[in-house]
C-alpha cells in the first residue's frame, strides 16, 4: 500500500514538473485567496492582542465609576437620553471615605488639562501634554508601572508636594540624554520635581498614553481651576471572586452619595475592566467574518480554477490513462494519482499563501502599531481550507479519469 502511494506521489510530482507554468499559475490563484484570508486574520489577531494589552492595564479586578456608563447613549428611537450630573470632588471624596468594602483600594483622579506645554531648562514641548491629578493608588489601579523612580506616596498626596511622574515620551524629547529623576520641569509656571517615569504604553485609539504628567490631585485642583470638573473613581479588588459583590456595594454607596431615592435609576455608570475588553473585542468579530467572506469568495474562484486545470490534465492524459488501465491499473489507483496531484498543488498554494499572508499581516500590524502575535488559528484555518479546496476540486477530475474506458482512451488522439 505504501509502495503504491509512493509511486502515485512520484507520478503526480512528475506531472506537476511537466506542466510547470500551469502549476505556478494555479498555485498563485490559490495563494491569493489564502493570502487575503490569513492577512486579515493576522491583522485582526494583532488588533485583539493590542486591545487586550491596552485595556488589561486597568487591571483584571478593577471597576470605574464615571458620569456615564461605557455604552453609547441612545440618540434616537424615542428613548429619552439621560443627562447625568458630573461626579464632583465632594462626591468622589465622600465615596472614598465611606466605601469600606474589604480588600479594595479606591483612587480618585481627573484630567486637569489635555493641551499643556511642559518646559525643562531652555526646551519645551508642543502644547499636547495631558496633565492628570491623581492620588497614591492611581498607578496600581490603572495597571501602570514606573521604569525609573517611584510612585506617589501617601505623604506626597497629603502634603501636596510639587512632585510629578512623567510619561516615557519625555525621555525621547524633553528629558533626552539626562537622568530624569529629581529634574525640575515647569507646567504653567509651577515647578515640579520628577520622581518617576512611566513604562511605555503606546497609543490607544490614536491617543498617546506616553505624553502625560501625573501630579498630586490637590495640587492639580489648585493650579487648574475650572467649573464642572468631572472626577473618576477607580476601585481595585484584590480577589476576583469578590468583584461582583464589591460592585454591588459600590453602587449602593454611590446612590447614597448622590442622594437617589429607591425609585430612581442610577445617574452614573460603573464600568468593569473585563467588560470593556469583551465589548471592544466583540467588534473585531465582524472583521473576522469579513476576512472569511473575502477569503471564501477568492478561494471559490481558486477551486474552480484548480478543477478546470485538473480536467484539462485528464483530457490531455487520456491516452496515458488508457495505457495504465490496459497494464492492469485499477480505477482507485488512477483516481488516487489525480487526487494526490490536486492535493499537492493545493497545499503548495496554501503554504505560499500562508507565508505571504503572515508577512503582509505583520507589515500592516507594524504600520498600525499593533502588537503582532503568531496567528495560529489563521494558519490552521488556511491548511484546512486548502485541504477542503483540494478535495472538492480534485474529486470530480479524479473520478472522471478513473471511469475512462481503456479501449476508448487508447484510441484517443
Amino acid at each position: 500500500m505504501l509502495k503504491l502511494f509512493t509511486e502515485n506521489l512520484r507520478i503526480a510530482l512528475g506531472s506537476i514538473r511537466t506542466q510547470l507554468l500551469r502549476t505556478i499559475l494555479t498555485v498563485l490563484i490559490i495563494a491569493i485567496g489564502i493570502t487575503a484570508l490569513v492577512c486579515i486574520l493576522t491583522v485582526v489577531a494583532a488588533l485583539e492582542n493590542t486591545i487586550s494589552s491596552n485595556f488589561a492595564s486597568m487591571g483584571a479586578n478593577t471597576f470605574n465609576i464615571n458620569q456615564y456608563p461605557f455604552e453609547m447613549r441612545n440618540q434616537g428611537g424615542g428613548e429619552r437620553e439621560q443627562d447625568n450630573p458630573i461626579i464632583s470632588y465632594p462626591q468622589a471624596v465622600e465615596f472614598k471615605q465611606k466605601y469600606s468594602f474589604p480588600l479594595t483600594r479606591t483612587s480618585l483622579s481627573f484630567t486637569a488639562v489635555s493641551n499643556a506645554e511642559v518646559k525643562f531648562e531652555n526646551k519645551k514641548t508642543d502644547p499636547e501634554i495631558s496633565v492628570l491629578g491623581v492620588d497614591e493608588h492611581y498607578l496600581v489601579n490603572s495597571g501602570l508601572e514606573t521604569t525609573q523612580g517611584r510612585n506617589f506616596t501617601g505623604f506626597d498626596i497629603s502634603n501636596n508636594t510639587y512632585s510629578c511622574i512623567v510619561g516615557s515620551d519625555f525621555l525621547k524629547d524633553l528629558l533626552k540624554d539626562v537622568n530624569p529623576i529629581d529634574k525640575v520641569i515647569s507646567i504653567r509656571g509651577a515647578k515640579f520635581k520628577v520622581i518617576g517615569v512611566l513604562k511605555e504604553k503606546g497609543s490607544t485609539f490614536g491617543n498617546s498614553q506616553d505624553l502625560r504628567v501625573l501630579i498630586p490631585i490637590q495640587v492639580a485642583r489648585s493650579l487648574f481651576t475650572k467649573p464642572n470638573i468631572n472626577y473618576t473613581v477607580s476601585v481595585m479588588v484584590d480577589k476576583k471572586e469578590l468583584l461582583d459583590q464589591a460592585i454591588d456595594d459600590a453602587t449602593i454607596m454611590m446612590r447614597r452619595v448622590r442622594k437617589l431615592s429607591p425609585v430612581k435609576d442610577n445617574n452614573f455608570g460603573i464600568s468593569r475592566s473585563d467588560d470593556l475588553i469583551n465589548r471592544i473585542l466583540s467588534i473585531t468579530q465582524y472583521l473576522g467574518i469579513s476576512a472569511w467572506v473575502i477569503g471564501i469568495i477568492t478561494i471559490f474562484g481558486s477551486s474552480i480554477a484548480l478543477m478546470n486545470i485538473m480536467l484539462v490534465s485528464v483530457t490531455e492524459r487520456t491516452r496515458e490513462i488508457g495505457v495504465r488501465k490496459a497494464l492492469g491499473a485499477k480505477r482507485s489507483t488512477i483516481a488516487t494519482q489525480f487526487f494526490i496531484e490536486t492535493l499537492v498543488i493545493g497545499q503548495m498554494g496554501g503554504i505560499f499563501g500562508i507565508i505571504l499572508g503572515i508577512s503582509a499581516g505583520a507589515g500592516i500590524a507594524s504600520l498600525l502599531k499593533f502588537d503582532f502575535t503568531t496567528p495560529w488559528a489563521a494558519i490552521f484555518s488556511a491548511f484546512v481550507t486548502t485541504f477542503i479546496v483540494a478535495i472538492v476540486s480534485g474529486s470530480y477530475p479524479a473520478l472522471k479519469a478513473s471511469k475512462l474506458d481503456p479501449i476508448e482512451a487508447l484510441r484517443y488522439e
